[in-house]
């Protein structure tokens, strides 16, 4: 990534504490939340490369969505995404397929990894997911265990975490 100003801004109170966005001039490239600023420019700056400016009017659209997300009011994201970011084409190739996974619906790693052409690599796709550095907006909590079970979730709150935001969505009900 070239060097460039990556400007945050945050979203609080929120169910899962404060939440952080980060965005380059290409599109988002952070989120997370239960965590304090400090600790999310450090994961900005390790994963960029690049200064950090604290601009909440700049970061205000990207976080109004995660707030209406949050709220029940909004299904899906309409954000540009800064992909160049990712570490591999097969991690933006496994997180852009997990952004596909419509609101309240879940798929397993098994099936995201065959809808990417890889589909031995489940356990790949399960590592893909949990280095997502934007959950919420790449809704990595819609991939369960082929077994139906929750399993894994890097997030603040883990499981926990995992659970309230599928049934936030009603993933699951009949």
């Amino acid at each position: 990534m070239n060097k460039q100003t990556i400007l945050i801004g945050n979203l609080k109170p929120t169910p899962l504490g404060e939440v952080w966005a980060a965005i380059s001039s290409r599109g988002l490239v952070r989120v997370d939340f239960g965590i304090s600023r400090t600790s999310f420019e450090r994961a900005v700056r390790k994963q960029t490369k690049s200064e950090i400016e604290y601009a909440p009017k700049q970061a205000a659209a990207v976080v109004h969505q995660i707030k209406e997300y949050l709220m029940g009011k909004r299904r899906e994201f309409d954000l540009k995404i800064d992909w160049s970011i990712l570490s591999s084409d097969f991690q933006r190739d496994a997180l852009r397929a997990v952004f596909s996974i419509p609101y309240g619906e879940t798929r397993t790693y098994a099936d995201i990894a065959a809808l990417i052409g890889h589909p031995q690599a489940f356990r790949a796709m399960g590592r893909a997911n949990a280095t997502n550095p934007m959950p919420l907006v790449i809704p990595c909590h819609r991939v369960i265990g082929t077994d139906g079970k929750l399993h894994g979730y890097g997030g603040k709150g883990g499981l926990k975490t995992k659970a309230w935001l599928l049934k936030m969505e009603g993933a699951g009900r009949s």
